[in-house]
């Protein structure tokens, strides 16, 4: 007889590997609540010192903040959608603009090194001095199935991303992976290639994915055979800017990595520490590209 899959008690769809400490019943990432000793669910720290049933903690279990926080300390939310639906909202009214004006907004927007603009009879780029282009190029489509698929990307990873991490925690790793792919694109890709997209910033969330899913302790085959996939995917076609997707990868796991290992006791030192050395590394690798293009 197989065995049957264990779910969580709030979400009877998902399936889960981690139980409550305090009444076992299982959770999935949106109902963990990080404790000194493991997981909780909600109900048992509304509780205030009581488990589900209204009895007496078991010893070894105290609480010290009856507030209710993700498993990276976020605090939990109505709505643990509400960011991805914002990104997915600003991306598709830039696609909606691009189309409307053309050429002349995507020229004006995307990530591109250093390259002259007949229409500007000038250089342009982000070695110009055009910063902007890093964050620009990241909400910035123009095929129709590009940006259907990076959208549809962002609610399959982001959604959970954003319940298991919290909002503030789930923005920056988006942000961040997104401009560390801009980062690596402007670096490594020709001066007067131009890229734009979300990609990077999926690449980031799904390396976010793999980490929280090591953390939990649930099957890593799947999520290692889809970012596989991706990764044969960006190599293999010739359009793809593949530093973008690298970039992306390498910063959205580090910083998932900082964010969900945190130690309880420091926790916010150690997230926006790793946040601000990805930061840095990134703002290092803009300045020495740039050096490299003027000087």
């Amino acid at each position: 007889m197989e065995d049957q899959a264990v779910c969580c008690y709030r979400h009877p769809q998902r399936e889960t590997g981690i139980s409550c400490v305090r009444c076992e019943r299982p959770i999935c990432p949106e109902c963990m609540i990080s404790a000194s000793v493991g997981f909780q669910c909600p109900e048992c720290v509304r509780g205030g010192g009581q488990g589900s049933s209204g009895g007496p903690v078991p010893a070894g279990h105290p609480v010290r903040d009856a507030r209710p926080r993700t498993i990276a300390g976020g605090a939990l939310t109505a709505d643990p959608r509400l960011v991805t639906k914002i990104l997915i909202g600003l991306n598709l009214a830039v696609w909606f603009v691009a189309l409307a004006i053309g050429d002349r907004f995507v020229n004006a927007l995307d990530l591109v090194g250093r390259a002259y603009d007949p229409t500007a009879a000038d250089l342009v780029g982000v070695a110009e001095g055009q910063w902007y282009r890093l964050v620009t190029a990241m909400f910035l489509h123009q095929q129709a199935y590009h940006i259907a698929f990076n959208m549809l990307s962002l609610w399959w990873l982001g959604g959970p991303l954003e319940a298991a991490l919290g909002r503030a925690r789930y923005l920056a790793v988006y942000l961040l992976a997104g401009l560390g792919g801009s980062a690596l694109s402007y670096l490594l890709a020709a001066q007067n290639q131009p890229s734009l997209g979300a990609s990077g910033a999926i690449f980031g969330l799904l390396g976010a994915t793999a980490v929280l899913m090591r953390r939990l302790n649930y099957d890593m085959r799947p999520v290692i055979a889809l970012l596989v996939l991706n990764l044969i995917f960006t190599f293999a076609w010739s359009r793809i800017a593949w530093q973008a997707h690298v970039g992306g990868l390498v910063v959205g796991t580090a910083v998932a990595y900082g964010m969900v290992h945190a130690p309880r006791e420091k926790r916010a030192l150690v997230q926006r520490l790793t946040c601000a050395l990805m930061l840095l590394a990134i703002v290092a690798v803009v300045w020495l590209r740039t050096v490299q293009l003027t000087g």
